[in-house]
């Protein structure tokens, strides 16, 4: 099953990374793409786990377009950017 989610605050690469890696961490995740010029995280799995997807990404910073995006989520999407850049 393959889902496309549009996400807030991806700025580069090492966003991507930190996403990539997180994302990767759940179970039943097989893949990981990110595009950082749209904004857009594209998973596949073997199973319907597109909450998890969204609530892990909430966490790392990067919640879903049309969610709440809070001060918070803007601060860990640029730790997050940083440690993705380190890695």
């Amino acid at each position: 099953m393959k889902t496309d989610i549009q996400i807030e605050n991806l700025k580069c690469g090492g966003c991507a990374a930190t996403i990539k890696k997180g994302l990767l961490a759940l179970d039943t995740i097989t893949d990981v793409e990110v595009d950082v010029e749209n904004s857009i995280v594209s998973i596949s799995s073997e199973s319907d786990v597109l909450e998890n997807v969204r609530e892990k990404l909430s966490k790392l910073g990067y919640p879903e377009v049309g969610e709440k995006n809070t001060v918070l989520h803007k601060a860990k999407s640029f730790v997050s950017c940083a440690v993705g850049k380190m890695e």
